[in-house]
């Protein structure tokens, strides 16, 4: 007599479809997905013709806080002397260790006592940041950067 293969079936839909909605409800692990980590970042520059700046920031990576220092000098026209805050996102992100080096932009801005600035940033490991935000001082700036990050 032949079995009846309906029970088996059953059985194998019922195993798909719950290994699917596992899939599903499960979050993604780290090597599967990189996170974007968030960055705040103080810092003063000054210059003319060359310029130089310093300052700190924290990156929030994966609900943990890394803080850093932040140096650079910039070549172009740069003139006059800025405080500002940046805020933005770095992705890219691998191991923390990755988001550590020197970061190039090509950027501009001006600010008369009070302005805003954008950069975007990229290192050698592919780590990207995309911060603004807003400055004090008086610049007038047209200038290309090298920034480097050290994590403390």
């Amino acid at each position: 007599m032949p079995q009846n293969p309906e029970p088996r079936l059953r059985a194998f839909r019922l195993i798909a479809l719950l290994l699917l909605a596992l899939g599903l409800i499960l979050p993604a692990t780290p090597c599967f997905a990189q996170a974007a980590g968030h960055v705040r970042v103080k810092i003063v520059k000054a210059g003319f013709l060359a310029g130089g700046g310093a300052g700190s920031g924290v990156l929030t990576y994966r609900g943990k806080n890394y803080p850093f220092k932040v140096s650079g000098v910039s070549l172009g026209i740069t003139v006059g002397a800025t405080f500002g805050r940046l805020d933005g996102w770095a992705s890219g992100i691998r191991e923390i260790s990755d988001f550590a080096g020197t970061y190039s932009s090509v950027g501009g801005g001006f600010a008369l006592v009070g302005g805003a600035n954008g950069v975007h940033l990229r290192n050698d490991k592919g780590v990207t940041m995309v911060l603004q935000g807003p400055k004090a001082g008086l610049e007038l700036a047209a200038n290309i950067s090298r920034i480097t990050i050290v994590l403390r």
